[in-house]
């Protein structure tokens, strides 16, 4: 009797394990028509022959994350947009905003994922559909939030390439400099042409593709990281800044609240950036209109003595954002491009901004997804 009770529970068990991992193995790709609108909502300047700086404002949301090829779907929709506007040439920049790229992580799961209520339900089923990568990737995480190093590094290898697929592809489908956003991953690098990850800590870093598909230079590490789960991420401590050189001119990328140090624009001014790109995130349901919540661990302008409260996130964002503001940048333009959309419960508030000889013209309270545009 108690052979045959042992047969039957380890029979039980085996059909379990076997129907889970036939539940965790499959992914149905479900329908989804996504909005492929966008509009100019800014454009400056007129059209020489020195190139011109575009930003993308997208509005995206998990499902647009279901598989690479429809994120591609999206973005080159937008891009045809610009195109056929006449926005694209051979020297124009396309600046995409922050975690553009982390929101792979969610690519290629399962239905259950894309219709949670909450990210973290979202990030339980995550786990759930994909246990030995989540396991390897608890073992290894770092910090004080092992749970969020955890998601973020458990698919970083086929993150890291769909960045450089997607990203790279666009920058050659339509010949163009592109600002990838930025993507969070395990010490990336730059390898003979190739995205890789490392195994020590978890990084927000931008890289920048040319017209043939392939990065220039190495990743763009954040110093300020401000992601939900920020725990997990570490900053660039060694405070190294890239820069780039494009048809368009000389390039640097600050990402995020990276753009609010004085610092980095006088090391951007010693290597002779003219443009800059920031690819930025504001998290949150209309905190771009409240109450600024202070610096946060930035070196504070001496030139600029702001206080938490006395001004919206958002003025806070155009003041501090130094570009053309002589005598603290010599750039000739700069760019300040936010992810917009819905990912679960977790919304975003920031308005696209653009610097141009000194003044500054933005994309005020504008929904959908939005293109801004300054001729050089």
């Amino acid at each position: 009797m108690r052979k045959f009770l042992y047969l039957t529970f380890s029979l039980a068990v085996i059909a379990a394990l076997t129907t889970y991992a036939m539940w965790a193995a499959d992914r149905p790709m479900g329908h989804y028509l996504s909005d492929l609108r966008i509009s100019l909502a800014v454009d400056q300047g007129a059209p020489a022959d020195h190139g011109n700086l575009l930003g993308i404002q997208p509005e995206l949301f998990p499902t647009d994350y279901q598989s690479p090829e429809r994120l591609h779907r999206k973005l080159a929709a937008y891009l045809q947009k610009a195109q056929a506007q006449g926005l694209l040439n051979g020297k124009t920049i396309v600046v995409l905003p922050e975690h553009i790229g982390t929101w792979l992580m969610v690519s290629g799961e399962k239905d259950e994922l894309y219709q949670a209520s909450s990210l973290k339900e979202a990030m339980n089923w995550l786990a759930v559909s994909n246990p030995l990568k989540f396991v390897r990737a608890l073992i290894s995480a770092e910090g004080g939030n092992r749970l969020d190093d955890a998601h973020l590094r458990m698919k970083a290898k086929s993150m890291a390439k769909d960045y450089q697929a997607l990203f790279g592809g666009l920058a050659r489908e339509f010949h163009i400099t592109l600002v990838a956003g930025s993507i969070v991953l395990p010490e990336p690098s730059i390898v003979n042409g190739t995205l890789k990850i490392g195994r020590g800590a978890l990084y927000n870093s931008s890289v920048v593709f040319n017209s043939d598909g392939l990065p220039i230079g190495q990743p763009q590490r954040q110093m300020y990281p401000s992601f939900a789960g920020h725990d997990a991420i570490k900053a660039n401590s060694e405070h190294v800044l890239n820069a780039v050189d494009t048809p368009a001119g000389r390039l640097g990328v600050l990402i995020g609240r990276d753009s609010w140090d004085p610092d980095n624009y006088r090391r951007l001014d010693d290597q002779s950036v003219q443009l800059v790109a920031v690819p930025a995130f504001v998290p949150g349901h209309g905190t771009w209109d409240q109450p600024w919540r202070g610096y946060r661990g930035s070196s504070i302008p001496a030139s600029f003595r702001l206080n938490a409260g006395d001004v919206s996130e958002g003025q806070a964002w155009r003041t501090l954002t130094l570009t053309t503001h002589a005598p603290d940048s010599r750039a000739i333009a700069g760019m300040s491009v936010f992810l917009r959309g819905h990912f679960w419960d977790q919304g975003s508030a920031g308005q696209s901004f653009l610097n141009r000889n000194g003044q500054q013209f933005a994309n005020d309270n504008a929904r959908g997804a939005r293109m801004l545009n300054v001729w050089l």
